[in-house]
């Protein structure tokens, strides 16, 4: 599956952005879907999953209660609404797809088997 990620930008602390993520293929709806972000000389981390059926999702403790993930398998295309920005939000955000449960996502960016090209969202104090 092929991925590709939008909706990056500058916004200033406290703002709102939505990343979308599209997929090709015809099989979208039977991977679980996710976000990850990477700034600079860190590791990338996990942000947020999503089940197939969107039923299920899961939030890395940084970004619960701001960020709303969720997916529309109609269009083949997975969103990360992005609330109460703050300057650490500040990363290249990733898109990613799995056959790994969501609830496992948390552990890290190993054995995701497909990335799409990262958007940069970019916070202002």
């Amino acid at each position: 599956v092929q991925l590709q990620a939008s909706g990056g930008g500058l916004v200033q602390a406290g703002g709102s952005l939505r990343l979308s993520c599209a997929a090709s293929g015809r099989t979208f709806s039977s991977y679980v879907m996710g976000w990850f972000r990477q700034v600079p000389g860190k590791e990338r981390e996990f942000v947020a999953s999503i089940s197939r059926s969107g039923g299920s999702t899961y939030y890395s403790d940084s970004v619960k209660g701001r960020f709303t993930i969720s997916r529309d398998n109609g269009k083949n295309t997975v969103y990360l609404q992005m609330n109460s920005l703050k300057p650490e939000d500040t990363a290249v955000y990733y898109c990613a797809a799995d056959t790994k449960d969501g609830s496992l996502w948390y552990r890290g960016p190993n054995g995701i088997d497909y990335w799409g090209k990262g958007t940069l969202v970019t916070v202002s104090s």
